[in-house]
């Protein structure tokens, strides 16, 4: 079975101070605060990036903002996450997100041509490294991957489609019968809908 992705629901964060987050992410940068989950300890939002994609954050009252990180410079011990990059229509955006966020106080870098994006960075009041980035129309990557590594791996020059041979074919699929969706913090929204 072919996987359709629609692209990346939401990626989760974390703050200690929710209303500084929903003043940066909706009211700064104009994305709508589309849904907020939350009980005692307990706070989860979701803003709308685009009309598939979603950045959300938890509210941890005893998390601290991170350490200042550059974007894209290697660090030392455990690490997963490096900056999250947001994509614009065009760079007459870069330049109006820039001018809001200088404004507003915040550090913005220049604006760097990438070769196939242009780009802007900055950060959070969280101190997450956050990039914007337009797209160069003349080099759609998507349409036309290109490998531009010096010393490519192996397993990168096996090409751009996806190579299933190297993992084993699923079993069976769970039966019809067999499949349950369980009760998430979520369900409030249905009985609200169910109203």
């Amino acid at each position: 079975m072919t996987i359709t992705y629609t692209g990346i629901n939401h990626l989760a964060m974390v703050t200690g101070d929710m209303t500084s987050t929903i003043r940066f992410w909706r009211d700064l940068l104009g994305m709508r605060l589309v849904a907020g989950l939350g009980r005692p300890g307990y706070r989860h939002y979701f803003f709308e990036i685009s009309s598939h994609d979603l950045i959300s954050f938890f509210e941890w009252p005893a998390a601290e903002p991170m350490p200042e990180k550059d974007h894209g410079v290697p660090v030392k011990g455990p690490a997963a996450f490096d900056h999250v990059a947001v994509g614009v229509a065009a760079d007459e955006d870069l330049w109006a997100i820039k001018e809001r966020l200088e404004s507003a106080g915040f550090w913005v870098s220049e604006v760097i041509d990438h070769g196939f994006i242009h780009s802007i960075y900055s950060f959070d009041p969280n101190q997450i490294p956050i990039e914007f980035s337009a797209p160069v129309a003349s080099l759609e990557l998507r349409s036309h991957p290109q490998m531009r590594d010096a010393k490519p791996l192996p397993a990168a020059l096996e090409g751009s489609e996806p190579q299933r041979h190297y993992w084993p074919e699923p079993i069976a699929a769970a039966l019809k019968e067999d499949r349950r969706i369980y009760p998430g913090e979520g369900v409030v929204f249905k009985k609200e809908s169910e109203n």
